[in-house]
């Protein structure tokens, strides 16, 4: 069972700029939009794959590539840390691609391929760590939850059930912050005293070693 974490938040709350400590030699990201990484020396850093398998960023929001990519990163012995960028767009592009087709089966379909790419990472390598970040949108009750395609989907899956650490981005008074637990507006959660504050630094390199620290003591 790999360690799986969900980065939720508005845009330009400092999700993405999270990578920028993570080791490059260790890690693959999975960039839905292909957008540019913004923090310093990303392009330098993560090439993309070529095809005799060399590089460490592949823009996709096909489904079942992310999933052929997904067991690649578990294949390579030198990657351990693997990110998926702007997931939200897996579900949004494909139900834009299907927008003509009429029922409710495709929402059943789109929530499908959004469980597998998640149930895929969990059951990758146990070493593994895979950082899936998303927007994030406010529900009926005003809780700011991951940002899906409305209801239809919605009711066939609950995104944040599936991880056990939910981290909410956030800029306050100038900082980018994740929030590490439940706050009533924001939701997020991590186990009992991984943490030792409500608010963090945006930096997944710091949260990987936490995570370490806490389950194996390392």
């Amino acid at each position: 069972m790999a360690n799986i974490i969900l980065v939720i938040g508005e845009s330009g709350s400092g999700k993405s700029t999270s990578i920028r400590n993570l080791d490059p030699k260790e890690t693959f990201i999975i960039n839905v939009l292909d957008k540019p990484l913004p923090f310093r020396e990303a392009c330098k850093n993560y090439k993309k794959i070529t095809k005799d398998g060399m590089g460490n960023y592949y823009p996709t929001d096909d489904f079942s590539k992310i999933l052929k990519a997904i067991q690649y990163a578990n294949d390579d012995s030198n990657i351990r840390n693997v990110i998926i960028d702007d997931f939200q767009y897996i579900m949004a592009n494909e139900f834009m691609r299907r927008a003509g087709e009429r029922g409710y089966d495709k929402f059943t379909e789109i929530g499908q391929h959004a469980w597998q790419i998640i149930e895929k990472c969990a059951k990758s390598n146990e070493d593994m760590f895979f950082f899936i970040i998303s927007h994030s949108e406010e529900d009926s009750s005003g809780k700011r939850k991951c940002k899906t395609i409305g209801r239809m989907l919605d009711d066939k899956i609950t995104i944040e059930g599936m991880f056990t650490t939910v981290l909410h981005s956030i800029v306050s008074d100038g900082k980018y912050r994740f929030i590490t637990q439940n706050d009533g507006s924001h939701i997020a959660k991590s186990p009992m005293g991984m943490f030792e504050k409500e608010f963090i630094e945006n930096d997944l390199s710091f949260v990987k070693e936490r995570m370490l620290e806490y389950y194996t003591g390392a």
